[in-house]
């Protein structure tokens, strides 16, 4: 492997430990809490989810088979979601890896990877040695490639870093903290700028299923459906600027549900929103 200088350092504060902590969950599962605001990353589990909702369903694998592969990994977090996207591109045979993976990953900081990276955690976290090598370089020089894949932090204040790469995104992994915490994330005007920088084929997977969420993101232009369960969530999300790229698109029933929300959209959207909405609905009658 070799490392590549990044154009960007890694910033942290002295001790992960004093913003970010790992506890056990019900289920016997390790995850990061934030200590700021208590929220959990990856509460049904690290390496599950970030298999179940993000990998799996973006079909890294297959995407790469077609051409390279632009992730934007919104939502750094302890770095499982990135790390299962790196996993799979490495895993390549050499005759299978003609096209390279790149990942984006952005978060305001990257103390609770390293947190998870510490030598009582990291098996815990699903990272094995030669993953702790890479993510560590990825924290120390803020980027660290290989023939097969490329991993780069994006670090800093949200959603202003989402336009820094110059590649569009060919792939998202939506996986920030919850509208009460970080409420500028969730609004149209952020849905707005993530699809300027999304390519014409880019999909997009999240853990949220919000109406307002969901309505938000067919205001900037996407496509939206449902996503598989996990954990105690009968249901994620997925979005599309293709609706063919789409296994189960929103239906009239859950269009249905929007008209009787108290909470249709997101806090900016403007006057007439619903009607800019009713159109995805009609098309697919």
């Amino acid at each position: 492997m070799k490392r590549a200088r990044g154009t960007q350092r890694a910033m942290s504060s002295p001790r992960p430990e004093d913003t970010f902590e790992i506890v056990t969950t019900r289920d016997g599962v390790q995850v990061v809490r934030d200590l700021a605001n208590g929220e959990l990353m990856h509460p049904v589990g690290p390496a599950l989810e970030a298999r179940a909702v993000y990998a799996e369903p973006a079909r890294i694998d297959v995407r790469l088979q077609q051409g390279p592969v632009i992730v934007y990994d919104v939502g750094l977090g302890a770095g499982s979601n990135a790390l299962e996207a790196w996993r799979r591109s490495e895993a390549r045979a050499p005759d299978e890896a003609q096209h390279k993976l790149t990942i984006y990953s952005f978060d305001r900081t990257a103390d609770a990877m390293r947190l998870a990276l510490m030598p009582e955690h990291a098996t815990e976290f699903g990272f094995s040695e030669a993953e702790v090598e890479v993510a560590q370089a990825v924290l120390r020089d803020g980027v660290f490639e290989t023939q097969k894949s490329k991993w780069v932090t994006m670090l800093g204040e949200l959603p202003g870093t989402l336009t820094q790469p110059d590649e569009l995104a060919d792939v998202v992994f939506w996986d920030m903290y919850s509208t009460k915490v970080s409420p500028e994330m969730w609004t149209l005007r952020c849905f707005e700028t993530l699809r300027a920088q999304c390519s014409d084929t880019a999909t997009l997977h999240t853990y949220a299923a919000a109406t307002s969420f969901r309505s938000g993101l067919m205001l900037a232009g996407f496509w939206v459906g449902f996503g598989p369960a996990t954990g105690t969530k009968a249901q994620t999300t997925q979005a599309a600027v293709r609706k063919s790229d789409l296994p189960e698109p929103l239906d009239a029933r859950w269009y249905q549900r929007l008209l009787r929300s108290s909470a249709p959209l997101p806090v900016d959207a403007p006057a007439g929103a619903m009607d800019s909405i009713a159109p995805f609905f009609e098309q697919a009658e």
